[in-house]
């Protein structure tokens, strides 16, 4: 589940007057999201999966925008499902995924008036992104042991490097036996470019006194850097950096909305669209931007994307029951998620209102 992805510095360079058509044909290029090895040392059957265990997710769960810059299309369903998401799969049975949508309508709605207020929604979302949380701090113990195998709890550079080399094809003991004796990794330029963006973030994460050394809860922080306020703000300074074009270390609308899609996922050229645009102009000018100044500080930037800040659940909470509060009474009763239960849940439910209150 966890994947490594190089920041396409390239496409924050280009100046917004860069015409549609040469975005188009780049989108187009079969862009790979992980850097090709092309040593003569490669194996052709690197492992995978020792990849993933080791490598920072490109995806974080609950947190509004991606290490790349784009919204997070998933966080709606994230912070309302937490870890049942996988439940809700869109060729999953309608009547059974609207029994459980039903359970958690029950379980929001903590005072029993078959209402969902937005104190109860946000209460719901910070326990949702809790659960993210955990499931994170979980899988970082995998991670942790893949890559400190004598278990003495501390983790250097130099042994992180030695794994992420050996999950990319290189001869383990032959890239230990060099790094021993200081000589030079031969390596192609986009493998050397994810290693030195790693190191960087190695650094960030380790606390001080920095010794370059990692422990368990110090590479929670390496994988996971939005739930540390430290690596936050280095994430935030990322992203600012890749989209600001001016250098200022702030962001402009005309800024947010420049950025190319397809970088993350390699989605086809012809999801560069009015809507995307728009999308991104509505959480630029209604969220992001606290203080209406068409300015976009780190400060605010780092308050956006912080997952366990109160006052961000209660602002999503307010505006995930404007989406389906059709009798606009401020609450949400069981039939408008229902009627709304694919932007909830990402899975439409055939028949909806059919027994609503008989299996409420």
């Amino acid at each position: 589940m966890l994947k490594v992805m190089p920041l396409k510095r390239v496409w924050s360079r280009c100046p917004s007057s860069f015409s549609l058509a040469l975005v188009v044909v780049l989108l187009m290029m079969d862009i790979q999201a992980r850097p090709a090895n092309m040593s003569a040392n490669r194996d052709k059957k690197a492992n995978s999966k020792e990849e993933n265990e080791i490598l920072p997710p490109d995806h974080l769960n609950g947190v509004k925008l991606e290490m790349d810059g784009h919204l997070n299309k998933d966080f709606h369903q994230e912070v309302f499902l937490g870890k049942d998401m996988e439940e809700f799969e869109e060729d999953s049975e309608p009547r059974r995924n609207r029994k459980k949508l039903i359970e958690i309508f029950s379980k929001v709605d903590i005072n029993e008036d078959r209402s969902i207020s937005a104190k109860e929604m946000q209460r719901w979302i910070m326990e949702k992104t809790e659960e993210h949380f955990q499931q994170a701090v979980k899988e970082n113990k995998v991670s942790f042991h893949a890559v400190d195998p004598d278990g003495d709890g501390r983790v250097t550079w130099d042994e992180y490097r030695v794994k992420f080399l050996a999950s990319k094809g290189f001869d383990e003991k032959e890239v230990a036996e060099k790094i021993k004796r200081n000589e030079e990794l031969k390596v192609d330029e986009e493998t050397q470019e994810v290693l030195e963006s790693l190191k960087d973030r190695w650094f960030q994460a380790d606390n001080p006194p920095a010794d370059q050394v990692l422990n368990e809860e110090e590479f929670l922080s390496f994988l996971h850097p939005e739930h540390s306020p430290g690596m936050l703000k280095y994430m935030v300074k990322e992203i600012v950096r890749d989209l600001d074009q001016d250098g200022n270390k702030k962001l402009t609308l005309s800024e947010f909305i420049s950025l190319p899609m397809g970088t993350a996922e390699n989605q086809e050229a012809q999801d560069i669209d009015d809507d995307w645009v728009r999308e991104r102009k509505k959480e630029f000018e209604e969220v992001i931007d606290a203080n209406h100044d068409g300015i976009v500080t780190m400060e605010e930037l780092e308050e956006y994307m912080d997952p366990m800040n109160e006052y961000n659940a209660l602002n999503e909470a307010k505006q995930m029951i404007a989406v389906a509060d059709e009798n606009q009474n401020h609450t949400l009763e069981l039939e408008e998620i229902l009627r709304y239960s694919e932007y909830f849940t990402g899975s439409k439910l055939m028949d909806y209102a059919r027994n609503v209150h008989e299996e409420f």
